[in-house]
């Protein structure tokens, strides 16, 4: 006789959903952090999580070098490490 034995996959548990993930102007930017004459605004977040290794954040990154600001992806624990969030 067969055992009618059902097995269910657990249900994945929802994801956090990431609502800087569309990127922004510079007007518009999701956070602003700052250390001395540096400035990363945040354009857009890839992940919603911040904790984790590795994570990055497209910036439009103002510097006495380039005073207009450069676009590109800065790590986030280099941001949280060296800067202060003003926005």
């Amino acid at each position: 006789m067969k055992a009618n034995i059902r097995i269910t996959k657990p249900k994945p548990t929802m994801a956090q959903k990431n609502l800087c993930g569309k990127t922004v102007k510079r007007e518009n930017a999701y956070e602003v952090w700052q250390a001395g004459t540096w400035t990363w605004y945040v354009l857009k977040k890839y992940s919603a999580n911040d904790d984790k290794p590795y994570q990055r954040w497209f910036c439009d990154v103002v510097t006495p070098i380039c005073p207009d600001g450069e676009l590109g992806d800065v790590y986030v624990s280099e941001i949280k490490h060296n800067a202060v969030r003003i926005k």
